[in-house]
């Protein structure tokens, strides 16, 4: 499975399919980050959520890039589960390299503080952390998302196009404040909210947010393994 992981991510580099997304987040992060210094966990919760929606652009390239034919060749020399973990892993290991280079770009723009006096904001230190938090909830919920636009699921661009406009779309609708269905959606708004705030959020809010990225990433990937079991 390392092997094939290793396959799919030397194609997808070689191949160019990353210049886009690349290009894509530098402008982003330059935007996000080129207007003053703001606390370490409200910036960096800004930050995943500003590349949500690129990061599942990037898994659905990834998936998207293996020929049909080599992908099913691939299910049948390592079996189907461990083709589309492959797969997977491959689209996380992009995902956390951009998330890395979205850790440390606000620091040559001089735009992370540390908290005020007499303020209750994070420390440096911690909003860093409640940072790598932010990111890792975003990285988990855009893989599902992107591996449930892939091609391999939808097998036509224009359905998975859809699929993945229409879910970061309703990501940030279904996410914002007084929302009537906020748990259909990954806790994507709801953990920059936490982190944007006066204050450090309590354990049992990060808790809370664990849990619903968790359970909703394990009900979109079981409909994705499912689906692509069906239609491979």
């Amino acid at each position: 499975m390392i092997a094939l992981t290793r396959m799919r991510l030397a194609g997808f580099v070689h191949g160019g399919r990353v210049t886009a997304p690349l290009i894509t987040v530098l402008a982003v992060l330059f935007v996000l980050y080129s207007g003053g210094p703001s606390p370490a966990a409200a910036a960096y919760s800004y930050s995943a959520a500003c590349l949500f929606p690129i990061l599942a652009w990037l898994t659905k390239l990834v998936l998207d890039t293996e020929p049909d034919a080599q992908r099913r060749l691939a299910r049948l020399a390592v079996g189907p589960v461990r083709e589309a973990a492959a797969g997977l892993l491959a689209a996380t290991v992009l995902a956390v390299g951009v998330c890395a280079l979205g850790m440390l770009a606000p620091w040559p723009f001089r735009a992370i503080r540390g908290p005020e006096p007499g303020s209750l904001e994070p420390s440096l230190p911690a909003g860093v952390l409640l940072g790598v938090l932010a990111h890792l909830l975003a990285v988990v919920a855009a893989v599902a998302l992107g591996a449930l636009a892939s091609r391999a699921v939808t097998r036509r661009i224009l359905p998975g196009v859809a699929i993945l406009v229409s879910g970061s779309i309703l990501t940030v609708v279904l996410g914002l404040s007084g929302s009537i269905a906020p748990w259909l959606a990954p806790p994507v708004m709801a953990t920059s909210r936490a982190l944007s705030g006066r204050a450090a959020p309590s354990a049992a809010d990060l808790t809370i947010l664990v849990v619903w990225a968790a359970l909703w990433c394990a009900v979109v990937l079981t409909g994705y393994g499912r689906l692509r079991r069906d239609r491979s």
